[in-house]
């Protein structure tokens, strides 16, 4: 098979366009054509007068030889990847083994139980939260009646934060493996649509993942994994091996009992405080890791269809547009749209008592009013929080905290108008665009909640945006604060092995050890971890 990439079409091409365009990029005769199957599709909207459709597909061609020789210096033109996953490694069979222990549920654990599964290691998957129905139960408690349950949230059980979000999955992280493509066939398996497996931009939305990972969790069970939920984490049974090492001997519950473990993959989210402090204690070593700050923004959803799509705003084929956008300002910070959701809400992500966090969420569908993006400004571990391996994360609690305040101390989310907040005014009503934030917003002055840098940044950002993006700085669009769980603000080090540096048989994984950023990212990370486990356990059996 030969892949052809980047054939482009019309926006409204009939089917017959396809095979024709693709005998006359390769040069064929229409007999030469055997046959074509889609592997990508995307769009190229820079005109949006004359918005293409962007094709990779791969062809079956009567000689593929005599093709490849033709276009060898052609990038768009070669032989199709082998992109089937490779096990490392199976479990021999009368294998006695301690199994592997995972900490956490989410996208990252998820796939580092399914690959241990799937090589016969039999995981224990441990988390702090419950299954996904209950936990979503328990998460509309705090957007419908301002009640939260620290341990079962937005950031923690069945499924992890991603599983509120818009369920994007695609990321910028090179993957020669192609273990990205493992993912999303997974995904699949357990009932997502198949056109993630060709758009450009795949996505599934929150109603979609919860009955996935349960589905998944169901064949994770089924190949001899074991979860145990409300089984939270809070210390470490270590042992010295030598100068300034340790090794993991076993995991220290809440109910005070001693879980033996000599391999643990730790996959516990960017939002585990207390267990980044508990791995600080024990000398693990961690350190400080630039992430975000700064706020939701939102506008109707039509306003950026029109900006992105111009007259073809509304075209079934290109669904609700979305954006990018990064500025860098005078005073040497960059601004830059985080996790945009077309067609979503702005959501209570908190996982602590007394504060308030945003993050944005979409269904499969993105069809509801709003359009928002986090509106975040880059921060730096030398320049704003220099005082050791967990400062970041005070600097999240106070800031989180100055919003829970100005939201009225209830979850309530402050927010402020464009047009208010660019003339330095509190807000006291709203206009034309109605913010999405349950369980509530409360106007006033997002100043107090955010920091200098952050307020000065956005005063030179929001006009240099809505420059890019018609009504992007309108007066009309909300803000709400405060967007703080861009990233884990500490990062686990470890080496070549996976392991952690300095305590042998802890493989720190995902997004919350530092080493992933969104779904797709902290699932393949799972998987390499998964892998590195398993070569551990063969090696010292």
């Amino acid at each position: 098979m030969i892949r052809l990439s980047g054939l482009k079409l019309p926006l409204d091409h009939p089917a017959e366009a396809i095979p024709a365009a693709i005998c006359e990029r390769l040069g064929l005769e229409s007999h030469d054509l055997r046959g074509y199957s889609l592997v990508r599709r995307g769009n190229d909207a820079r005109r949006r007068s004359a918005i293409q459709l962007v094709y990779t597909f791969d062809v079956d061609v009567a000689d593929e030889a005599a093709l490849l020789a033709r276009f060898a210096n052609d990038h768009d033109i070669r032989r199709t990847p082998d992109t089937s996953y490779k096990f490392v490694t199976h479990v021999p069979d009368g294998w006695q083994g301690q199994r592997p222990i995972v900490i956490g549920a989410g996208p990252c654990g998820l796939f580092a139980g399914l690959i241990l599964a799937q090589m016969g290691f039999k995981p224990i998957i441990l988390d702090r939260g419950k299954v996904v129905r209950e936990r979503t139960r328990d998460t509309w408690a705090l957007w419908r009646r301002s009640e939260l349950n620290p341990d079962s949230n937005v950031q923690f059980g069945e499924g992890g934060a991603g599983t509120f979000s818009d369920g994007k999955l695609y990321c910028r992280i090179k993957d020669p493996r192609f273990l990205g493509r493992k993912v999303l066939e997974e995904f699949v398996a357990a009932g997502a649509p198949e056109d993630i497996l060709t758009e450009a931009h795949p996505h599934i939305g929150t109603f979609r993942l919860v009955t996935m990972v349960e589905r998944m969790r169901a064949t994770i069970e089924a190949l001899g994994g074991e979860y145990r939920w409300q089984t939270r984490v809070d210390d470490l049974a270590l042992e010295r091996v030598g100068e300034g090492k340790q090794r993991l001997r076993g995991l220290i519950l809440a109910d005070g009992s001693l879980l033996e473990a000599d391999h643990v993959v730790l996959a516990v989210g960017h939002s585990a405080r207390p267990t980044f402090e508990t791995l600080h204690e024990r000398g693990v070593f961690i350190e400080p890791k630039p992430f975000s700050i700064g706020v939701r923004i939102e506008h109707p959803q039509s306003w950026v269809d029109e900006a992105r799509y111009g007259a073809c705003a509304g075209h079934p084929v290109l669904g609700a547009a979305a954006y990018s956008l990064a500025h860098h300002c005078a005073n040497g910070r960059t601004v830059y749209s985080f996790c945009m959701c077309p067609g979503g809400r702005v959501v209570a992500a908190t996982s602590e008592e007394g504060r308030v966090v945003t993050n944005g969420m979409s269904q499969y569908s993105r069809a509801e009013f709003n359009a928002n993006s986090g509106l975040v400004v880059g921060i730096d571990p030398a320049k704003d929080y220099p005082d050791g391996p967990l400062a970041g994360i005070a600097l999240q609690r106070h800031w989180e905290s100055l919003a829970y305040v100005a939201g009225g101390s209830n979850y309530s989310a402050p927010g402020q108008t464009v047009g208010d907040f660019l003339s330095g005014r509190p807000s006291t009503q709203l206009g034309s665009v109605t913010p999405s934030y349950k369980p509530g917003v409360t106007l006033t002055d997002l100043t107090q909640c955010l920091p200098d840098y952050v307020v000065e940044s956005f005063h030179e950002a929001l006009p240099a945006f809505g420059r890019q993006i018609k009504h992007y700085d309108h007066p009309d669009a909300v803000m709400t604060g405060v967007e703080t769980r861009t990233s884990s603000p500490i990062r686990i080090t470890r080496g070549k092995d996976l392991q952690s540096l300095n305590v042998e048989r802890l493989f720190p994984a995902g997004e919350g050890a530092g080493y992933a950023g969104g779904i797709l990212s902290a699932a393949i990370d799972g998987i390499k971890v998964a892998e590195a486990v398993a070569a551990s356990i063969m090696a010292v059996r």
